[in-house]
């Protein structure tokens, strides 16, 4: 299994999410890439390449980087991987990556992971079951620049993780960069894993 980190992150970000999921029996291993300075233009190629000859596997993305997961997997699909969890990823786009790139002062800030990150997929028609875990913990720079309506995290709305060919969809209680920390949200992903669907004997079902 592949833990992608988000914008602004480092490998280092995801080692409590990594360690939730060796205990629930996973061997995670934490993908780093340069999420400003590269983008996905270099961390989508090295990805594929990472991915390609070796065996099936399942991958995990925060924010940016389920993003960048589901870019890979859609410019060659038909590499070894058979589940893939977004935590809280802008799947549609980012209303506070839009906000962001629209000022001069703040454009940089997204470096070259701006296009992706403000418009988004379009739909999931891959081969993979993709499953979205989102958070309803407002609190984070999207709700500061009054980016976000609705239900949020804080930095992407609810609304902006949902996307047409998904296999399923949770809400657990964790804002933004509360989710990579949260022992909920680790199990719903555990549990996606293993399943294909989320427990939701447990989380209210939002598709």
């Amino acid at each position: 299994m592949l833990l992608l980190h988000g914008i602004w992150n480092a490998r280092l970000w995801l080692s409590p999410l990594a360690a939730k999921l060796r205990a629930a029996g996973f061997e995670p291993e934490v993908w780093g890439y340069d999420s400003v300075l590269g983008g996905p233009e270099r961390a989508v190629p090295a990805l594929v390449e990472r991915l390609r000859d070796g065996p099936a596997t399942h991958l995990v993305g925060h924010s940016l980087g389920g993003l960048v997961a589901l870019e890979a997997l859609r410019r060659a699909p038909a590499l070894p991987v058979r589940r893939v969890v977004c935590l809280g990823s802008p799947l549609r786009g980012s209303g506070t990556a839009r906000v962001l790139g629209a000022h001069r002062w703040s454009s940089p800030i997204l470096g070259r992971s701006a296009a992706l990150l403000r418009d988004g997929l379009a739909a999931w028609d891959g081969g993979q079951e993709v499953g979205v875990v989102a958070g309803d913990v407002p609190r984070g720079i999207g709700r500061l620049l009054a980016a976000v309506d609705g239900d949020s995290d804080g930095t992407v709305g609810v609304g902006e993780t949902h996307l047409p060919g998904l296999c399923d969809h949770c809400l657990v209680h964790a804002s933004h960069s509360g989710l990579v920390l949260s022992p909920e949200a680790a199990r719903q992903a555990a549990h996606f894993l293993r399943e294909g669907r989320f427990d939701h004997a447990t989380t209210a079902p939002t598709v």
